[in-house]
């Protein structure tokens, strides 16, 4: 029993080792074609679309439901201190160095991250990407590196919408809900909140986040076992792994950018 033990954690630590490695070479293949995406425009905007467009819905539902949780939750905390007029501080400063890259980070992940993973994946078992290379069409040009390119410039504008929906929604709930003063809310936001500091920081956090979700979603659909087990496989790692993957980042980008 303890000799099959220490051979499955051994295979699974090689396993381990062999896909990052893989996932390395994969990176290092595609960054260098990341200028063609930028070339081949109509490639770019059609994953644009797919990509970004396709989860704005989400993206705007999830920030105004977050943004009216958060002020209420705030409202209950603070009001026992007397300071139910810090609720605008609380909602921005949350939502823009936390929640919005964050939330932005894994819903991305769990609808535009794996069906990235499910498209390539499927056009890996129906031997597209074998004939393209057949035909010395290079792979990493025509297909990873849009879908590449377009989820790194979709996650920051996403988060920036989610930022703003959120805030929007934490102001309905201070004043049309709890009474509070619209210029207080505003002016207090204004007063505390550094663009720099805050803002682009959060930003920052979801180029971040959005460089790394990608990276694994392209590549578990590229690497991914070409049968319909693999391919569930495959799109449920990607999943999984970015998912685990912004909340680890999360947390040292957060002790990197605020550790004064």
């Amino acid at each position: 029993m303890i000799q099959n033990s220490l051979q499955a954690l051994g295979h699974s630590t090689l396993n381990a080792f062999s896909r990052t490695g893989r996932a390395t070479l994969f990176l290092l293949g595609v960054l260098p074609s990341l200028w063609a995406a930028l070339v081949r425009l109509p490639l770019l905007i059609k994953q644009l679309y797919n990509v970004g467009v396709q989860t704005l819905s989400i993206i705007l539902v999830a920030g105004v439901f977050v943004g009216m949780v958060l002020a209420l939750q705030s409202y209950i905390v603070l009001v026992d201190f007397g300071a139910e007029e810090s609720i605008s501080l609380m909602v921005s400063l949350s939502i823009l160095r936390e929640l919005g890259p964050v939330f932005t980070g894994l819903l991305f992940a769990g609808r535009a991250g794996s069906a990235l993973t499910a498209e390539i994946g499927l056009m890996k078992s129906t031997e597209q990407l074998s004939g393209m290379e057949m035909m010395a069409v290079d792979p990493m040009k025509y297909v990873m590196a849009p879908r590449f390119m377009a989820g790194l410039i979709s996650v920051p504008l996403l988060t920036i919408i989610f930022m703003a929906i959120a805030i929007l929604g934490g102001y309905y709930v201070s004043t049309e809900m709890l009474g509070q003063d619209g210029g207080v809310f505003w002016s207090q936001m204004h007063a505390k909140v550094d663009f720099y500091e805050d803002v682009m920081n959060g930003i920052i956090k979801s180029l971040v986040f959005g460089f790394v979700i990608v990276w694994i979603a392209v590549f578990e659909g590229y690497d991914c076992v070409p049968t319909s087990e693999g391919l569930g496989q495959a799109t449920t790692r990607t999943v999984v792994h970015s998912s685990l993957a912004v909340l680890g980042l999360d947390f040292i980008l957060t002790a990197i950018m605020f550790a004064s």
